[in-house]
């Protein structure tokens, strides 16, 4: 097959598909890893399509490849996230050793928490500081600390997260998609997500409706891995059963 007939076969692929993988690239055609990241590479360059890691997405989604800012964020759908915050302070329980992701919306759950007798540990330099100063158990967790999404990551930060076992954990994420998953712009935060997610016993995702279709560079989770809770459920994802929208409670 010449080289621009198997950018068509990709881009019709993509077409249909959404997204799809290196390797699924290598395997349907036959070649090398390096040429099926030479071919992504160049009809993104061609405005085409979207590499991402791992592989490439439509060019029609909504990607994000860098991580805005806490400052940047903060101002984003204050009252959206306020909404999805208040009910999941709600689900803690006075037996809950939480675990609380970094993050603007989670940050939104330190003021709404009432139960002062759960146990939480965090990444998040700031949600340990407002957590202690209300009297609350809370375990920061070490390592790397990410300055401009104020994270705790690292080798040090996941292997403390393996030796824990939360009853609950609440996430944020830069996207949400079927096909994609849950997903976030850095490759560091993704592994603390997804490592601190397979510890928890229950895990939610905190996403207002604005990030469902939104694909970041790196998927931290499956998207029924988690219940996702959202302020309002998009019309396309309504018969979703792992999705609460906290405005129909």
């Amino acid at each position: 097959m010449l080289t621009e007939q198997r950018y068509e076969a990709i881009l019709k692929l993509v077409e249909e598909k959404k997204s799809v993988t290196v390797a699924e690239i290598c395997e349907l055609f036959q070649i090398s890893e390096s040429t099926a990241r030479r071919d992504i590479n160049a009809l993104d360059q061609a405005g085409r399509l979207v590499r991402v890691f791992g592989g490439a997405v439509a060019s029609d989604l909504n990607f994000e490849s860098r991580e805005p800012t806490v400052e940047q964020k903060m101002d984003r759908n204050i009252e959206e996230k306020r909404q999805i915050a208040v009910y999941a302070a709600s689900l803690i329980e006075p037996s809950d050793f939480v675990y609380l992701d970094a993050g603007t919306t989670t940050g939104f759950m330190l003021d709404a928490v009432t139960e002062t007798s759960a146990t939480f540990v965090t990444n998040a330099v700031m949600h340990a500081q407002r957590l202690a100063a209300r009297g609350m158990h809370v375990y920061l967790v070490g390592g790397e600390l990410k300055g401009s999404t104020e994270a705790v990551v690292g080798s040090q930060a996941m292997n403390t997260l393996r030796s824990y076992h939360f009853t609950k954990g609440f996430f944020g994420t830069n996207g949400a998609s079927r096909r994609e998953g849950l997903t976030t712009p850095d490759a560091n935060e993704a592994l603390i997500k997804q490592t601190a997610m397979e510890q928890c016993r229950q895990s939610y995702v905190l996403c207002d409706s604005t990030k469902f279709d939104n694909v970041s560079s790196v998927t931290f989770g499956d998207f029924h891995d988690a219940t996702i809770l959202t302020e309002k459920c998009p019309e396309r994802y309504r018969e979703c059963k792992n999705i609460i929208a906290c405005d129909a409670e």
